[in-house]
């Protein structure tokens, strides 16, 4: 009886149907997604070209998005690995296939070539790796090279039971031969391969129950060598002459096919069997590739490893702690936290860049919680903010085991040369390195200076040419300038560019506004721009991701990193996952910015506030002793005194209300010193829930790491998932002085305001070139709810001077000057800088804290 043909157009038809229908369902669940295949081709051979095509039809048929790369014959080996390890670091493609041979004039080492490929694009399955995987059995962990895998669904559809059965292989090739084997053998088949050096070929190939050839022989194999019944798939692809034909040849396989029909049960034929599998099979690697890229790239599926803190007693100094602890290779944390080698920019081995289009990639992905941290009313020293930011992230990830980000400035040289020192954090609960940290970083501020004198040069070549312009313009220190405020608030590049133009930085003598585009300068900010609007990723001393970006002052600006570094860290944890920023200064200060102007901005929601308190603060504002930064505390400040401590939560109250009326929880963080009490802890938490706060909890994560924050992100993780009726103080469409005063009675508790002459002049004049409804930025001192740093507490009968209002139309508000606030404050009378120095020796930097 004849054998029955094994058709691999009608199998291959059906398997392409399939991927097509899986695909689509890929693009249902992931819109902007689509398999991406390249095909690498050296030379021009005709015989490539054909294979070529067919699976370029067969990737378009399917909906796979396959690109033909095709280098000339002079290609060099260098050249061809480039094109291999550009396309390993593309995350839109998922499938890499090196048409083979490598037909080049110069000599390529096609094995180098092949294993430079990334095993998980290589869907060719010819890497070492994958064969390797292969030939130990771990079928489910590799991909399976295309023509063997196409024998086996070949074999499948006979029906035939491979188990216990005899096979014969002829060839071992790596290609087809030995990974054949290696199939047949790991689906329980007795395998024998068979080779040029093999004796009596015939006789093995007479005892198989299935023959696979691939020998590259015409018709060798006759069909008096088969056992009878057996199962016959020829994998050869060879032309013969016939003068029958128009092309004078036809092609034909390694089994002479009349003969063989006749005793096999199951026969491919040649063309129109193995062929069309091969292809088949290709596609479906390339299907299953995206499938492993999609299912690696879930809403929040991290697979990160922590750092183990070493703790000491007593707590050594921050730069010692940063010192004594190694960083993971920035490259690695990115990996971990879900972000694509081609999204991230190194910058040593401890920062790096991530890539804007990095949004693009997740835009279908929901956002994790949002959680600012704020303050009471600080000491000139500072409470703990970017501690307690650093710690909660700490603690939520490495303790809770649940995904979180940081979201923080950078800071200026100001504080870190003058007298506050940097804001990494402090204790066990950093960013690091602490140097890199505080100092340059990836160079972003440098950028925004240069930005600012290319816009000074910009009017003053204006004014000399043209003099169109009589008002002298103001300038301020790089963090509080407006391109640093455009960088934090702005949502895309484009968006940027847009923003710098818009930026007024001068008056007409007719009283129109100046602006950078009228200057002809907008594309040369946007030029040196173009890498500050990068977020910076660096880690916390446990191992968790850190976004640095941005870094304007909150006193004089708005206080609060970037944008886009939020909205990047809320897709990458995922929606059980948390991204923890801060707001400069106390909460009527950065918070309110944070509010009013950040999510007013970028449209985020925030779920939780945490309010960062102190004993010492606390006692400072019920009458306690001034704070001065460089002197020692008095001993009101380390002695117990719940009585002046009580006096002091006035001032927390008047914040967690101020928090409330944007209708957010509030969760307060007492950050314990070594010199409290548990009684004055804990009676701050008593009154921080008296007064409205959802949880209050006491800290130690200064000293114990995201150990000592692990109430604290219990508290917030409850918070988070409290019923949330966030809203904005203001209407943005009201008055310049509506909007002022609003802020002036309910978040510091003025009874009124008062414009001065200058003040008034510009709420006309900003009214009168259309920027009245722009949100308000207020640039007050932060050591005071009032304009007097010397009030502390919550001053009441107050009126709140307005001495001038400036325009920054580029940010996107109006900042209105409260009594004496400098916009350049300068240094303190013994600044840092004395004391920081450089090793020359070691290259270790000194005196930085």
């Amino acid at each position: 009886m004849p054998a029955q043909i094994i058709s691999g157009k009608t199998i291959s038809a059906q398997v392409r149907g399939r991927l097509k229908e899986e695909v689509e369902g890929m693009r249902m669940t992931h819109p902007n997604f689509k398999p991406g295949l390249v095909v690498l081709q050296v030379g021009d051979r005709e015989d490539s070209n054909l294979y070529i095509s067919m699976k370029l039809k067969a990737a378009a048929e399917i909906g796979i998005s396959a690109v033909h790369v095709k280098l000339p014959r002079t290609a060099t080996e260098n050249e061809v690995m480039h094109r291999v390890m550009e396309v390993n670091e593309d995350s839109k493609i998922h499938g890499l296939i090196v048409q083979l041979p490598l037909d080049s004039v110069h000599t390529i080492n096609t094995e180098r070539i092949i294993n430079s490929v990334a095993p998980e694009k290589d869907v060719d399955g010819l890497t070492s790796i994958n064969a390797g995987k292969l030939a130990r059995g771990d079928l489910g962990d590799c991909f399976i090279p295309c023509t063997p895998n196409g024998c086996m669904e070949l074999i499948k559809q006979t029906g035939v039971s491979l188990a216990g059965k005899r096979a014969v292989v002829i060839g071992r090739s790596k290609i087809v031969g030995a990974p054949m084997h290696d199939l047949l053998l790991w689906n329980h088949a007795t395998v024998l391969t068979c080779h040029s050096k093999t004796a009596d070929l015939a006789s093995e190939v007479g005892k198989a129950d299935i023959l696979v050839t691939g020998i590259g022989k015409p018709e060798m194999v006759r069909g008096e060598w088969l056992k009878d019944g057996a199962i016959v798939i020829d994998c050869g692809i060879n032309t013969i002459a016939d003068s029958s034909r128009p092309s004078g040849k036809r092609i034909v396989g390694d089994v002479h096919y009349d003969s063989a029909k006749d005793k096999a049960a199951f026969i491919t034929p040649v063309p129109g069997g193995v062929g069309p599998m091969t292809v088949a099979m290709l596609m479906q690697n390339t299907v299953l590739s995206a499938k492993h890229f999609l299912q690696a790239q879930e809403p929040g599926k991290w697979n990160i490893n922590y750092t183990k803190l070493n703790l000491q007693r007593p707590v050594p100094s921050d730069v010692t702690i940063s010192r004594s602890c190694v960083p993971k290779p920035i490259e690695c944390l990115a990996k971990e936290v879900g972000l694509f080698s081609d999204e991230v920019e190194l910058y040593g081995r401890t920062k790096a860049k991530v890539q804007l289009k990095t949004i693009d990639r997740l835009q279908a992905q929901p956002d994790g919680k949002y959680v600012v941290v704020t303050g009471i009313t600080p000491t000139p020293l500072g409470e703990g903010k970017s501690t307690t930011t650093i710690g909660l992230v700490q603690a939520l990830g490495a303790h809770l085991k649940l995904n979180a980000f940081a979201c923080v400035r950078q800071p200026s040289q100001g504080p870190t040369f003058g007298i506050k020192g940097g804001a990494a954090g402090g204790g066990y609960s950093q960013v690091i390195p602490m140097e890199e940290f505080n100092l340059h970083l990836t160079g972003d501020i440098h950028a925004i200076t240069a930005a600012n004198n290319l816009v000074a040069a910009a009017i003053d070549a204006r004014m000399f040419h043209e003099a169109t312009q009589s008002d002298k313009a103001q300038f301020d220190i790089t963090v509080a300038s407006e391109i640093m405020a455009v960088l934090a608030l702005t949502t895309s590049l484009a968006d940027m560019k847009e923003r710098l133009a818009k930026m007024v930085v001068a008056t007409s003598r007719s009283g129109q506004p100046v602006t950078t585009e009228d200057l002809g300068v907008c594309g040369a900010l946007t030029v040196l721009m173009r890498d500050a609007i990068k977020p910076n990723l660096m880690q916390t001393l446990e191992g968790n991701p850190v976004f640095v970006h941005a870094g304007p002052f909150a006193n004089i600006a708005h206080g609060n990193s970037s944008i886009l570094a939020d909205k990047i860290a809320l897709k990458l944890v995922g929606p059980q996952g948390f991204v923890v920023t801060e707001a400069g200064f106390g909460a009527d200060i950065g918070m309110e910015k944070f509010f009013n102007i950040k999510c007013r901005n970028s449209g985020l929601k925030p779920h939780v506030v945490v309010l960062v308190a102190t004993v010492r603060a606390l006692k400072m504002h019920g009458g306690g002793p001034t704070v001065t930064a460089g002197t020692p505390l008095a001993k009101e400040y380390i002695e117990e005194n719940l009585v002046l401590l009580e006096a002091g939560c006035s001032n927390m109250r008047k914040q967690v209300e101020n928090a409330q009326l944007f209708g957010v929880p509030v969760v307060v963080a007492v950050n314990a010193f070594k010199t409290d009490t548990k009684a004055e802890l804990d009676l701050i938490c008593k009154l921080a829930k008296e007064a409205g706060a959802f949880d209050a909890v006491h800290c130690s994560h200064w000293a114990d790491g995201g150990a000592g924050a692990a109430d604290l992100a219990r508290a917030v993780q409850k918070a988070a998932d409290l019923p949330n009726s966030f809203k904005f103080l203001y209407d943005v469409e009201l008055p310049i002085v509506d909007k002022i005063r609003i802020i002036a009675q309910k978040i510091y508790g003025a009874d009124d305001i008062e414009l001065l002459p200058e003040a008034q002049h510009k709420v006309e004049l900003y009214s009168k070139q259309g920027f009245a409804s722009l949100p308000i930025c207020m640039a007050k001192t932060h050591l005071s709810l009032s304009h007097d740093a010397e009030k502390k507490g919550v001053p009441t009968g107050f009126v709140l001077p307005i001495r001038d209002i400036r325009a920054s139309v580029g940010a996107g508000f109006l900042y209105p000057l409260v009594g004496t606030m400098p916009t350049i404050p300068g240094l303190p009378t013994r600044p840092c800088f004395y004391d920081i120095d450089l090793d020359t020796e070691s290259g270790e930097v000194h005196g930085l804290f």
